[in-house]
């Protein structure tokens, strides 16, 4: 045990020295109006003996300047059979989020040595371990980052997912709602999203992928619990990351930012 504590805290030294040093891994980008660094590292279990791949947008700005705390956002890629680098995919809304002051987490859950996820048998069964293992990978990233970042703002951390990540989020949110302030889902179709005011929950609908039943609350529910589900009429499942059009691109970041927006 106290072996695992000394790995953890010297993980937690080379983060916190990641972010005071050049990143080994930088890129920047133009979203809106500002300029987005894309700061990409890979954070290591000890635990689990398991990497977790991590891509950290924000604005090239130095933080120490910056009035405000930073509301955090962590995203959480849809599935892509191991073949890793899916955190990257969702680029438009990762860097509009970090152009508009948001510090964002994109996490890679899969990696190449990981099973696949099985094709047959009920997914909410089948499927199970690997939302566990997306919700343990958030939860230590979360970690990781009070202790490099603790000026975060933590208390309105929120949680966004795009179908198998989206289910990842719904668990998360069951199992820690009081760590987290919204989710906002896109498409997810397997876990229930939570009926609860606390986090507030929205979630994103494709036009062509149903929901099994029992994901999405009822019309009642959502008034009960102040839950808002929007289907978009033009855009399909699997057009919800970068391959979205402009179009599309533009009216899933308008909602974002209306959700992220209500109180």
């Amino acid at each position: 045990m106290n072996q695992t504590i000394r790995l953890y805290a010297f993980f937690c030294v080379l983060l916190t020295a990641y972010f005071l040093a050049p990143a080994l891994t930088q890129s920047q980008t133009s979203a809106g109006n500002s300029t987005v660094k894309l700061d990409s590292i890979t954070l290591f279990d000890s635990t689990r003996n398991r990497p977790i791949p991590v891509a950290f947008y924000h604005q090239k700005t130095d933080n120490k300047q910056q009035s405000v705390r930073q509301k955090i956002v962590i995203f959480s890629h849809g599935y892509g059979a191991n073949k890793g680098g899916d955190n990257l995919t969702y680029s438009y809304i990762t860097e509009k989020l970090a152009s508009e002051g948001y510090f964002v987490a994109s996490i890679q859950h899969e990696l190449p040595t990981d099973d696949l996820i099985p094709l047959t048998g009920v997914p909410q069964v089948v499927r199970r371990p690997f939302w566990e293992r997306g919700v343990v990978n958030i939860l230590f990233v979360l970690n990781a980052l009070k202790k490099s970042q603790p000026t975060l703002d933590f208390e309105h951390c929120v949680l966004m997912g795009h179908s198998n990540g989206g289910d990842m989020t719904a668990l998360f949110a069951e199992k820690f709602p009081l760590l987290v302030d919204k989710i906002i889902t896109l498409d997810n179709r397997r876990m229930a999203l939570p009926r609860t005011r606390k986090p507030r929950v929205y979630s994103i609908r494709s036009s062509d992928q149903p929901a099994d039943e029992g994901v999405l609350p009822t019309d009642d529910e959502q008034k009960k619990y102040s839950i808002t589900i929007v289907k978009l009429p033009n855009t399909m499942h699997n057009n919800m990351g970068n391959s979205a059009n402009t179009a599309q691109r533009k009216e899933i970041n308008d909602y974002i930012a209306r959700f992220l927006q209500e109180r």
